[in-house]
């Protein structure tokens, strides 16, 4: 039976800052993969090229901070399209630490959930934490982003390009080409060829 992916694209969905710190260096990024499976315990599935998901499971902490509907785009940019490999992503934040020591992010979110990793499964291409919640509060009341509301509202439209390639489904980047390679991944989001469509 065949697989449309397109299908997966119905399931509802959060956006959140999950923030981490090894040793004295601090790091966040955008995640829409939190889902609370227990009165206090949670799954966080980061994809394993991502430069948390290596922090998170050498140090065992990480905090889930909650956007709000408000959050902009250039948040997103910052934190979800780069890579903190190359730059300190908490630069330009407002942060505040919780008992964990790990940060919180203070603007556009409207609560934070500290969690402490219980157990990891490995699922190929992402490691699923199996987390417990340590300390959380409410910021404010503010409606909370979903992954839909990101993409009616928030992410920009994509312009209207003369280029051939290929476009990214999810985050917009475009790949010059004729042909887009069966094994690539998006530089940005990290998902795989088969989240492109052809653009002419």
């Amino acid at each position: 039976m065949a697989i449309d992916k397109k299908a997966f694209y119905n399931i509802g969905y959060g956006l959140y800052v999950v923030s981490c710190k090894d040793g004295q260096k601090h790091n966040a990024m955008i995640c829409n993969t939190v889902c609370q499976v227990s009165n206090e315990h949670f799954t966080v599935s980061i994809n394993k090229n991502n430069f948390s998901c290596g922090m998170i499971a050498k140090t065992g902490v990480l905090n889930v901070n909650c956007l709000t509907e408000k959050a902009p785009f250039e948040l997103f940019e910052r934190l979800g399209f780069k890579s903190g490999k190359d730059l300190d992503k908490m630069r330009y934040e407002v942060l505040y630490p919780m008992e964990n020591g790990v940060m919180a992010f203070a603007n556009y979110v409207n609560a934070v959930i500290s969690l402490k990793v219980e157990n990891v499964i490995d699922l190929d291409s992402h490691l699923t934490f199996i987390c417990k919640a340590t300390e959380s509060k409410v910021i404010c009341s503010e409606p909370s982003m979903t992954y839909a509301y990101y993409h009616a509202n928030v992410k920009p439209k994509p312009k209207k390009t003369q280029a051939k390639g290929y476009r990214c489904k999810i985050c917009g980047y475009v790949y010059e080409g004729s042909s887009l390679p069966q094994d690539f991944t998006c530089p940005w989001c990290k998902h795989p060829a088969s989240d492109f469509e052809s653009i002419e």
